[in-house]
């Protein structure tokens, strides 16, 4: 596999597949570690996924600085390195029990992001613009790609255990090690990014960097800092103190404005022949917020879906076997002192405090009374955070059909263009919400937990959507994009990327406001229709453009 390609693949591969053992691992907790009332902060639904989505919006917003500041200045390897050094120090603070350090350690690993992920891929770019490696590049990504999943699809497993065995400080500190791993083995390949490494400085057309800090940065600090103190900090006894829900999405919101500006005036102010090609980009972007808006449930609602609708118990000798290897959490079906939480799962605190009761565990709440263990006795439940290992193993298992399917058309002339892609790939994700409607109907809105194959199946059909999209996105923006302005418009990507994962922080936070969850998912269903609609009415002016510029 590795001989027809760099000989840095291989190490570019692990240090990718190492630092994204650690992003995933950390994610997979992440909420799970803020709602825990006895070893995490206690957080309601909506403080978690709100701090959930703020914190995924900004990880995906700074690539943007890190790509140019790599490109002109420090070069891709000392970037990389820097950025995993600050993700991994990150990671091992995460797990401190004080929400400064929290805030601290959530900073380092969205400034260190943005260092680490776009230049990592950059570099391996840079390699295929070798002759002898040109029409390799898809394998390359391809190969590259699946090294994201795999570290991603196995990290669960080890956070799994070592919250089980140690304590969440002990599974955040897994991540962290993940990424020094990482960092070791991209230091390791160093001899073969010789040639490759070269700062670029700035190019002619290219904007200064001081422009983009007085054009976009500052604005965006002063109108986020706006958007925060425009009414305040909200708080139980006032609770619209917020214009959009929590002061960090006011923040997020209004720090968004300049910088969508921006990208509006690259339009205005576009040559003639680059006004389509930019026009046709930024639609792209304004379209797939909403997918990722939907996709990006899976670290918060969804894992709120898998830890509390969703039937855990494993058993027998399976169960046995599980709780062995610390992968389920032993339950005693006994009546303690817990944590209250009201029939629809919402914990209740008084004045910040959490109120209690005497009470069997919250698992038991909805188990089918059939199915209830006898008193006293245990049960072992497969940890919650296992779930986010569903979506990189349909990655895994779908990419290579994908592939061949697209092959397979392209063979017979009847492949469609990147944007028919983008659009079916909304209106399958779209399809993947009706499974979780079956479901919450199937369950009966709650009282009852249901298989966890619904999950699954939810994940099976969003993967393929995402498959349609994701990489077809990146592909369109290096392809349309103006050669004096191609990190911008990347850069624009990543923003609209960032913009879903806000939104996605802002959906999963209204979970507790829906009685009935069916609504929360039809809510989902409707954006993803409403981009479907938008996408497949901009496809054929797309199709024009792309025509117009000699691609496909």
């Amino acid at each position: 596999m590795w001989n027809k390609h760099p000989k840095a693949l291989p190490y570019l591969f692990l240090s990718e597949m190492w630092e994204r053992f650690g992003y995933y691992l950390m994610i997979g907790i992440f909420t799970l570690y803020l709602k825990d009332v006895e070893s995490g902060f206690a957080m309601t639904e909506k403080e978690a996924s709100d701090l959930y989505g703020t914190f995924i919006a900004l990880v995906f917003l700074t690539p943007f600085i890190g790509g140019l500041v790599a490109d002109r200045y420090l070069g891709y390897k000392k970037s990389i390195v820097f950025g995993g050094i600050l993700m991994g120090i990150g990671y091992f603070l995460m797990g401190v029990h004080d929400i400064t350090v929290l805030y601290i350690a959530m900073t380092l690993v969205i400034i260190g992001n943005g260092f680490f992920k776009p230049n990592i891929s950059t570099l391996l770019g840079s390699f295929y613009t070798n002759e002898e490696y040109k029409d390799k590049k898809d394998e390359g990504y391809n190969i590259f790609y699946m090294g994201i999943n795999v570290g991603a699809f196995i990290c669960n497993f080890f956070g799994a255990a070592l919250q089980i065995l140690l304590g969440w400080h002990w599974a955040f500190m897994a991540a962290g090690v993940g990424m020094f791993i990482g960092v070791i083995v991209f230091l390791l390949g160093t001899k073969h990014y010789v040639g490759h490494d070269q700062k670029k400085g700035v190019q002619e057309g290219d904007m200064p960097f001081y422009k983009i800090i007085l054009f976009i940065l500052l604005p965006s600090f002063v109108f986020g800092a706006i958007g925060w103190l425009i009414k305040g900090v909200a708080s139980e006894t006032n609770l619209n103190s917020a214009i959009f829900g929590s002061d960090s999405t006011d923040a997020f919101i209004f720090a968004c404005i300049p910088i969508v500006l921006f990208y509006g005036s690259l339009y205005v102010r576009a040559k003639a022949e680059d006004k389509r090609s930019i026009g046709a980009l930024l639609a792209i972007f304004g379209v797939v917020i909403l997918f990722w808006g939907v996709f990006k449930l899976n670290g918060s609602a969804l894992t709120t879906w898998a830890d509390r609708y969703t039937d855990r118990e494993v058993t027998g000798t399976a169960g046995q076997v599980v709780g062995k290897i610390k992968l389920a959490k032993e339950v005693e079906y006994k009546k303690e002192t817990t944590e209250l939480y009201d029939d629809q799962f919402r914990l209740q605190k008084v004045n910040g405090v959490v109120q209690k009761e005497e009470n069997y565990p919250l698992y038991f709440r909805n188990v089918a009374p059939e199915k209830l263990p006898a008193e006293g006795s245990k049960v072992h439940l497969w940890a919650t955070n296992l779930s986010q290992s569903i979506n990189p193993g349909w990655v895994i298992i779908l990419t290579p059909l994908v592939v061949a399917f697209f092959s397979f058309l392209r063979a017979r002339k009847k492949e469609p263009s990147t944007p028919t892609k983008i659009a079916f790939g909304l209106l399958i994700s779209a399809l993947s919400v009706l499974v979780m409607i079956a479901a919450v109907k199937i369950g009966g809105n709650g009282t009852e937990k249901v298989s966890v194959w619904w999950l699954v199946a939810n994940y099976g059909i969003i993967t393929i959507g995402e498959l349609f999209l994701s990489p077809m996105g990146l592909s369109v923006v290096s392809k349309l994009s103006p050669v004096n302005i191609t990190s911008l418009m990347m850069g624009g990507w990543f923003l609209s990327t960032s913009i879903g994962n806000k939104l996605s922080g802002v959906l999963a936070s209204m979970w507790d406001t829906y009685d009935n969850k069916v609504n929360f998912f039809w809510v989902n269903f409707a954006l993803l229709m409403f981009a479907t609609v938008l996408m497949f009415a901009l496809v054929k002016q797309l199709n024009k453009v792309m025509k117009e510029r000699g691609i496909n």
